[in-house]
């Protein structure tokens, strides 16, 4: 019997989820459908959420899914890759993102600061992230490339 082993890949991201202190949904993108409707992407998100938001660590298996995870007040960020993905590389997604939005809120990382920055949020998540495939994974890029969208934007 052969079995196929499927190849680790280094740049795929399946979600990234940003809920707050009671798991309700405050940013989620999804990059493949594992989880085609908003139902069972809520589903999802309360498992998730019910799985992590007591424990201290930073990376969870679930319905054979790979979740690191951090929080932060009264926000909790997730990043998903499936269960063959590099932790590694899904962990420097997930600070990228923090560090991201921890300067573009000057280091005010909490629920209401976001909500009123949700457009900066956006774009930094759509620099870190494009399609599931990572292309920036460091902060200070992220956090120029979005002050060079934001200003050249027509209000």
């Amino acid at each position: 019997i052969i079995l196929s082993q499927q190849e680790p890949s280094l740049y795929t991201v399946k979600a990234v989820l940003i809920l707050d202190n009671d798991g309700d949904r405050l940013y989620a993108k999804y990059y493949d459908d594992t989880y085609p409707t908003v139902k069972e992407q809520k589903a999802f998100e309360k498992n998730i959420f019910n799985k992590t938001h007591r424990t201290d660590s930073e990376i969870a298996l679930l319905e054979g899914l790979t979740v690191v995870y951090k929080s932060n007040i009264d926000l909790f960020f997730y990043v998903i890759g499936s269960s063959h993905e590099n932790e590694l590389m899904l962990m420097a997604v997930l600070n990228c993102l923090f560090d991201s939005l921890s300067q573009m809120l000057r280091k005010n990382v909490e629920r209401r600061a976001l909500l009123e920055n949700m457009e900066g949020l956006f774009l930094a998540v759509d620099e870190i992230v494009d399609g599931g495939v990572i292309l920036e994974s460091d902060p200070q890029q992220v956090v120029h490339r979005v002050a060079l969208r934001v200003s050249s934007s027509p209000l």
